[in-house]
């Protein structure tokens, strides 16, 4: 059985080094590349302000998030509902930084993210290797794949993990695509070659953006910059 786990998380800001803190987490389960309805989605109190640019995007007020649990409580909730999956995760890079900055602040003896499940996937790149030199961003793939029947005006990690979902299928061959199972015939080459895959995996790759990917997060930065007045890589 090939359990896969979509996930998106939105926060309070770019850097958790700066302080900044998941508020929402949506996970959404695939079974053989179907969907079966299972899903986990929280949001979470940061006990501080998201910043002004953060706040556009997912629209998220302290107003609303200050009755949520932390993420401390629904920490063994969370690592219960992706444990030994396979995530996938558009940009993984950044939203498992978020998570693993969230766990050491609990305890520095927990388990990483990537301690946890089978196996990280970055969704952007494979989309960056089936379209280089092109934009994909997950609005831009939505395009690029006719997937319809969604309507957003702002970011929410649930919807996001919804999408992303549809991406990933159009992408890599859709739901009727090969289901892969433990009793399946795997040749001994084909084996070790999964084996392989599965564990290097664990170490995300930093994907290069292209021009235009960079310019755009850098005129983010910068209204960010304006907003808040932080500069929280160094832009001057």
């Amino acid at each position: 059985m090939l359990r896969q786990i979509i996930l998106d998380t939105e926060t309070t800001g770019l850097d958790p080094k700066s302080g900044h803190k998941i508020i929402e987490i949506g996970c959404i389960e695939l079974v053989n590349r179907k969907f079966t309805g299972e899903q986990f989605h929280v949001y979470i109190n940061p006990d501080r302000d998201s910043d002004e640019a953060a706040l556009e995007v997912h629209g998220l007020t302290s107003e609303f998030l200050k009755d949520k649990p932390r993420f401390k409580d629904i920490y063994e909730d969370f690592i219960s509902f992706i444990n030994q999956s396979e995530l996938l995760i558009h940009n993984a890079e950044f939203d498992v930084k978020f998570l693993d900055h969230e766990i050491k602040l609990i305890s520095k003896e927990l388990p990483t993210v990537a301690d946890c499940v089978s196996r990280i996937t970055d969704t952007l790149q494979i989309a960056r290797e089936k379209h280089p030199g092109q934009r994909n961003s997950l609005d831009a793939l939505v395009k690029r794949y006719e997937i319809g029947g969604y309507d957003r005006e702002l970011h929410g990690a649930l919807l996001d993990s919804q999408i992303l979902g549809d991406v990933y299928l159009s992408m890599t061959g859709g739901q009727s695509a090969l289901d892969f199972n433990e009793s399946s015939e795997v040749s001994p080459q084909d084996k070790d070659k999964k084996e392989t895959q599965t564990t290097s995996s664990l170490n995300l790759k930093i994907v290069e953006l292209t021009e235009d990917e960079k310019r755009e997060h850098t005129e983010y930065l910068l209204r960010m910059k304006e907003e808040t007045g932080t500069d929280p890589i160094g832009l001057n």
